[in-house]
């Protein structure tokens, strides 16, 4: 598991990305300078809730919640691992007090 997947891990939207609904896509997408991702309604899904307040716990709590039918725990850990390999997300970064 990567430290983008652990429980406690708070993601958040790398800098040099843009997460949207993009209308004529259909879709929610990931801008970057050189191009675009067209993102599954699940990972669209997925990416909401990556804003840098919630951990991943919390993200797959939401999920649940929305989506009580599903098992979707080991997707989301899958998706959150490949967006941070992309890069498109990242751990946010903690300001230690002294």
């Amino acid at each position: 598991m990567s430290a983008a997947s652990n429980d406690l891990a708070v993601p958040e939207l790398a800098p040099t990305f843009r997460f949207q609904w993009e209308e004529v896509q259909g879709c929610f997408v990931i801008l970057y300078p050189e191009g675009m991702v067209k993102l599954s309604p699940s990972a669209g899904e997925i990416m909401k809730r990556c804003d840098g307040q919630k951990s991943v716990s919390q993200i797959i709590a939401d999920l649940k919640t929305q989506f009580p039918q599903t098992e979707l725990e080991t997707d989301v850990r899958r998706f959150l691992e490949e967006a941070n390999e992309h890069g498109w997300i990242r751990p946010k970064m903690r300001i230690s007090s002294p």
